[in-house]
């Protein structure tokens, strides 16, 4: 007979994404339980020291089985032990050790849910004991009747949360008395009545029970609601406030499963305490697949700006490096990419960071970095660079405009468009001269110069190799027998879809071209789309799994362009995290030799 506390789930919340029962949306009717007790030697659990161990099988308030056996510790009992159990080593002898215990004990607890009193204390001696005679710890769910009864019971119905006091209240059949067999009967009891309790503060699931035991907030308590009826399928949330306002954006493969882990013990940051407080409902957006859950996440976030997505925001929130087009150009940051045929480099998400990245090319190439309109005719007061040797003084024509093309602005312009090397090699010389002379934080300050320009110079390259196609289509499985699809135009996704199972996917190709957005192409190397966006479609697409379908031109890089110094980048991204002005790096120059600088 079913016990009554118990409530039966619904199918549709049983099912994950991939058709699958998900154990934690199992009613507690539906679960196995097997409420479990050992008897120590009282040490710290190393793999030993077990003396008993009783299990009882339970479902649905059924008992379907027990497990009780003696075990042998090898080891003295400690006599405060033996008064507390009654166990005494003469009655361990025959017994078996834990070795020959365990095989049978993991067997008894296959495919239930472990329960116990203070769970982490057993847990720990059998995780123990499997680790050292060789046993892999099944990854079962422990659900703690201790726990369970600090959250449910108030101190004015028990006044401890010990077995014993929790027995006495249950009326259990079985009076605990320190052994494992009659303690295991008695927390089943215990068991049965807590979950009777649970009832009323609506946690009828395994997954409910277990969360129910960690510390979550009145808000999420009184919000767990909202998780209620929303897709297990690849999507994008939104929390939404009273007034329809989004407050938080957020991307998933699951959208069920993400939304509920808001309402658990698990979310603990304040911002979202706070955004839970005011939310009122969530929508769900059904995506064909990850990918496209996670762009329109993007356009969402850039939307809408909800208060409580901290990234992502302000996408037109970018500066570029523009060399200006006059006689003696310099750098200047820009807002915007201008049609001017001017060169570019970027975008950059702040201007600290554009400007770290000029300071590089500074090191490497005599570009002038005063804001003066220079004239051909009349000249200009030099400034303390030129005095002191590091500017060619264009301002007082020191230096011909062919002259300071050929010498500062081709570098550059090569860099952006094809080979960096030349730029990158005078970075490379430069600290490998302060490192000779053991100026290790100036070099360091050079090497933060060189990882930011890097940066910029290998993401645009990649950037503006995909933006060029007018369109490209590729596919990836979906590990269910069907295909991911994208249609990418200008490196704006177009279209997204998924083909079902066992079928040939040239026809949902062939609709999503279709009903594919069109994209017109515009200035720099991210005109359709964000260069966020168009990233994440990069890393999708350079995935080892994904096949090219179609594309309307050569998807191509400069081949002696920024990508070839990868490795370079890493290696120097790496000395700068640990900071240590000892790291050598290894680079290709232009001859193809291999070299090493010292940090």
């Amino acid at each position: 007979m079913t016990h009554p506390a118990y409530v039966q789930g619904t199918l549709d919340t049983l099912l994950t994404a991939d058709g699958s029962v998900d154990p934690a949306a199992l009613s507690l009717a539906d679960t196995t339980f097997v409420v479990l007790d050992l008897e120590t030697t009282g040490g710290a659990p190393d793999g030993g020291g077990i003396t008993e161990i009783g299990a009882v099988k339970v479902r649905a308030g059924q008992r379907l089985g027990e497990f009780g056996t003696l075990v042998n510790p090898g080891e003295r009992i400690p006599p405060f032990i033996t008064v507390l159990t009654g166990i005494t080593e003469a009655m361990l002898i025959p017994a078996p050790p834990i070795e020959r215990v365990l095989p049978s004990l993991l067997e008894f607890l296959r495919g239930a849910v472990l329960v116990a009193h203070n769970a982490p204390y057993d847990v720990g001696f059998l995780k123990a004991a499997c680790a050292k005679h060789g046993h892999p710890w099944p990854q079962m769910r422990v659900l703690d009747t201790a726990a369970l009864a600090r959250r449910a019971l108030t101190r004015d119905e028990v006044p401890n949360r010990k077995l014993g006091t929790l027995a006495q209240f249950f009326r259990a059949e079985v009076t605990p008395n320190h052994r494992a067999l009659d303690d295991a009967k008695a927390t089943v009891d215990v068991l049965h009545g807590l979950i009777e309790r649970l009832g009323s503060f609506k946690v009828h699931t395994l997954g409910d029970a277990i969360e129910f035991t960690k510390a979550v907030t009145p808000a999420q308590r009184r919000r767990r609601h909202l998780a209620d009826g929303l897709p297990h399928v690849p999507g994008v949330y939104i929390f939404r406030a009273a007034d329809d306002r989004p407050l938080y954006v957020g991307t998933s493969k699951d959208v069920a499963t993400r939304v509920r882990s808001y309402f658990t013990g698990s979310e603990k940051r304040a911002r979202i305490s706070e955004m839970l407080t005011a939310a009122v409902r969530v929508e769900a957006v059904e995506c064909a697949h990850p990918l496209e859950a996670e762009v329109r996440e993007l356009r969402l976030i850039a939307a809408h700006a909800p208060p409580y997505n901290r990234r992502s925001k302000y996408p037109e929130r970018v500066v570029w490096l523009k060399l200006t087009a006059e006689a003696f150009p310099r750098l200047s940051v820009v807002r915007r990419f201008a049609e001017d045929g001017s060169t570019h480099l970027g975008p950059f998400s702040s201007r600290r960071t554009a400007e770290l990245a000029a300071a590089g090319v500074y090191d490497a190439v005599p570009l002038r970095q005063c804001n003066h309109r220079l004239s051909l005719r009349s000249k200009t007061p030099a400034c303390a660079l030129a005095e002191l040797g590091r500017c060619p003084a264009p301002c007082e024509h020191e230096i011909s405009p062919a002259e300071y093309e050929l010498r500062a602005a081709e570098p550059f312009r090569a860099a952006t468009s094809g080979d960096p090397g030349p730029v990158i090699d005078a970075i490379l010389a430069r600290i490998e001269t302060l490192s000779e002379r053991q100026r290790y934080e100036e070099a360091a300050v050079v090497r933060s110069r060189l990882i930011a320009l890097l940066r910029a110079l290998i993401r645009m390259q990649r950037l503006d190799a995909l933006t060029r196609l007018p369109e490209l289509v590729a596919a990836r499985r979906d590990g269910k027998g069907g295909w991911e699809i994208v249609v990418v135009r200008h490196g704006r996704l177009a279209a997204a879809a998924t083909s079902p199972p066992r079928a040939h996917p040239r026809p949902t190709l062939d609709a999503a071209r279709l009903t594919a957005e069109t994209v017109l192409p515009g200035p720099g190397p991210v005109p359709a789309a964000t260069a966020e966006e168009t990233e994440r479609i990069l890393a999708w697409l350079e995935r080892p799994d994904t096949r090219l379908v179609e594309t309307s031109g050569d998807w191509v890089s400069p081949a002696r362009g920024a990508a070839r110094f990868s490795a370079l980048l890493t290696r120097a991204e790496a000395a700068s995290s640990t900071q240590d002005s000892t790291v050598r790096l290894s680079v290709t120059d232009r001859s193809d030799d291999a070299r090493s600088l010292r940090l």
